[in-house]
């Protein structure tokens, strides 16, 4: 995928938003307070990593390969949503801006929900993990591919 597509995406886009956010309002932390400062470092690494992951599973056309950063993303994202909560516990004084975020990470889940569906479902390598195939395929299917005679032009044997 090249960049400018990417850029262009909505997901793409929401995800360096929430970014920002959680930027902005980790910087908002009284330095004092030793666990909201925790809190705010585990929020900044979670949601740096969502445009990460998004160009990932863009850049990599296999659907199991897009369903396993597809997974890490959501629990990216709930993670932020529920973090939110430790500010509320600690009477964290900007409460308006968690409100703010989780509204964007609702946006971002139904930007999320779409673009998973966009999953070329029958673009796979059987996951023998048996976690990211598509409907239908068990971990322990015979790979379709198995059978398809390959000839390696690197190979310079006769016994073909």
């Amino acid at each position: 995928m090249d960049e400018k597509r990417l850029k262009e995406m909505p997901l793409y886009e929401k995800a360096k938003e929430i970014f920002n956010m959680v930027d902005r309002i980790t910087g908002l932390i009284p330095k004092d307070n030793v666990f909201l400062s925790s809190v705010g470092e585990i929020m900044y690494a979670d949601a740096i990593q969502l445009a990460p992951k998004i160009a990932g599973a863009e850049a990599g056309g296999l659907y199991d390969l897009k369903m396993e950063n597809a997974a890490l993303i959501r629990r990216k994202a709930r993670d932020i949503y529920v973090q939110c909560n430790n500010f509320l516990i600690e009477d964290f004084k900007e409460i308006e801006f968690l409100n703010l975020l989780r509204d964007e990470i609702d946006e971002f889940r139904k930007l999320f929900a779409a673009w998973v569906q966009t999953f070329d479902q029958w673009n796979y390598i059987i996951d023998r993990w048996g976690l990211f195939n598509p409907p239908g395929v068990k971990y322990d299917d015979k790979d379709p591919d198995e059978d398809l005679p390959f000839n390696n032009p690197f190979d310079n044997s006769e016994d073909f």
